[in-house]
């Protein structure tokens, strides 16, 4: 899954792809490159980042789904929260919801289930604004797939087949350091849900906790981290650097084959 951001205040390429037409130059680059999926964001989730209205959204958005759906093949995923904007975002031609909120906020389960595409359901514990400023589990693990496993249930509940339902346990989303390497390093215990596993680990700030490397020296650990979290199950790997996480993934393949 390759990040298309259309923001101008995203952590890592907030801004270079605010115009429609660079968005668009930048999804076909992806899909070159061998993305599957293309995830587009209007609205920064980054840590501190400030909600913004629907309309925003909108405006941001639809222009850049309908101008790629129009001429790649490749599935859209709109990055939202916002039952409006699901809609309008899947009449334009995503096909694929990707939700932080896992379908909590007002009308968003129902819009998800009326409109038949899969849905990524996210762990997140507060909100993007104030998510980082005292993160506190007894188990993060058990926490996150008891989280995530209740929204299953929810979706389930409201007419959305599990069959549509992915799970992705928030890297970097209101979890310190020690929180996201112990997901990382159990991540078994997500897969085990039986939903596809979506993990998002790019140039985020665990890996430069880590390694001490700046937000665009961070692809080496990123690669790792992606690696990692392929080989304990996930099915998904959303990636800023589509081209180098290809080929890494390509070398993961090769050696399941030959085992």
């Amino acid at each position: 899954m390759g990040v298309l951001n259309v923001t101008p205040d995203s952590f890592s390429d907030g801004g270079r792809h605010a115009d429609a037409q660079a968005a668009c130059d930048h999804a076909h680059a992806m899909a070159e490159a061998g993305a599957a999926i293309i995830d587009i964001g209007g609205e920064s989730t980054r840590p501190g980042a400030a909600a913004i209205s629907g309309a925003e959204q909108l405006r941001r958005v639809i222009p850049v789904i309908a101008r790629i759906a129009s001429t790649l093949e490749t599935v859209i995923s709109v990055d939202t929260s916002d039952p409006l904007v699901m809609r309008e975002a899947v009449a334009a031609g995503a096909g694929m919801i990707n939700d932080i909120r896992a379908l909590q906020a007002p009308g968003a389960m129902e819009a998800a289930s009326e409109l038949q595409v899969p849905v990524v359901l996210m762990h997140m514990q507060g909100e993007p604004k104030t998510m980082q400023q005292q993160p506190d589990y007894t188990d993060v693990v058990a926490e996150v797939a008891g989280f995530l496993q209740s929204r299953m249930n929810a979706a389930q509940d409201a007419g959305i087949p599990f069959e549509r339902l992915l799970i992705d346990p928030g890297f970097g989303f209101g979890k310190r350091l020690e929180h996201n390497l112990q997901l990382l390093a159990r991540l078994e215990s997500i897969v085990a849900l039986g939903a596809p596993v979506l993990v998002g680990l790019s140039r985020k700030s665990m890996l430069g906790a880590v390694t001490g490397a700046d937000l665009n020296e961070r692809l080496p650990a990123g690669l790792a981290a992606a690696v990692m979290a392929v080989e304990r199950g996930a099915a998904i790997v959303r990636t800023h650097d589509v081209a180098a996480t290809v080929q890494a993934m390509k070398m993961v393949q090769a050696t399941r084959i030959a085992a």
